[in-house]
């Protein structure tokens, strides 16, 4: 009966000083991030002073314009054009659009959504 008793908390030792030796682990982890984060912090540009903080412009400050835009058309082709055959290699230019009028759905379609059925009408 001594033995089992004995094996067991020789077992249990083992598994008290693995834990022990983890939790040595994880702490020196913890301060080694914590020394690399403090060592990166003092590599950095420090807070701009108040003479280079940004400034309002001359005229007030600047207003929101609001304005319809209407995309560039597509070329017209017989082969399909990858991005970098378009102008502005794939970004879409646009100008003012002609007309003031927002565009709005037409009535009884169905939007974005759905196969242009009447909806829930």
């Amino acid at each position: 009966m001594t033995t089992a008793w004995m094996e067991l908390a020789a077992g249990r030792g083992a598994l008290g000083v693995g834990l022990g030796v983890a939790a040595v682990v994880v702490v020196a982890l913890l301060i080694g991030a914590f020394a690399i984060g403090i060592r990166s912090k003092r590599r950095e540009s420090p807070p701009p002073r108040p003479e280079e903080q940004p400034r309002m412009p001359e005229g007030g400050p600047v207003r929101e314009v609001r304005e319809n835009r209407e995309p560039d058309e597509m070329p017209r082709s017989d082969e399909r054009l990858t991005p970098h055959q378009l102008k502005e290699h794939g970004n879409m230019g646009d100008r003012p659009a002609t007309t003031g009028q927002r565009p709005r759905w037409d009535e009884g379609s169905s939007g974005s959504f759905g196969s242009g059925g009447t909806g829930g009408r």
